[in-house]
């Protein structure tokens, strides 16, 4: 059980973890490209793409410099209020459910 706590410690300590984030950025934003292909009811426009990147390259960022400062165990937690965050964000910037900045 150790060996793969360093591990994973190890991973976020490089800066493999940004690179892995790059990777994982570009798959999601792969779903809706390929939806648009699919379906006309997904109408995604550059700038869409660029403001998802941006906000999952930076969430995932936060995430990454955050965890490498806090022990193992907050790192659940951590992981569990950036999504929040990144939630929180998306929704204000799609409809401005909590206030009319996206509207």
């Amino acid at each position: 059980m150790k060996a793969k706590n360093n591990e994973s410690s190890s991973l976020l300590h490089g800066n493999i973890a940004f690179g892995a984030l790059a990777v994982v950025t570009a798959a999601i934003l792969s779903v809706p490209l390929v939806a648009m292909q699919i379906s006309e009811s997904v109408n995604w426009g550059l700038f869409d793409f660029l403001i998802m990147a941006a906000l999952v390259l930076s969430i995932g960022s936060v995430f990454i410099l955050l965890a490498r400062s806090f022990p193992a165990k907050h790192r659940p937690l951590l992981f569990a209020l950036c999504v929040l965050l990144f939630l929180f964000v998306w929704a204000e910037l799609a409809v401005g459910i909590f206030t009319n900045f996206g509207s």
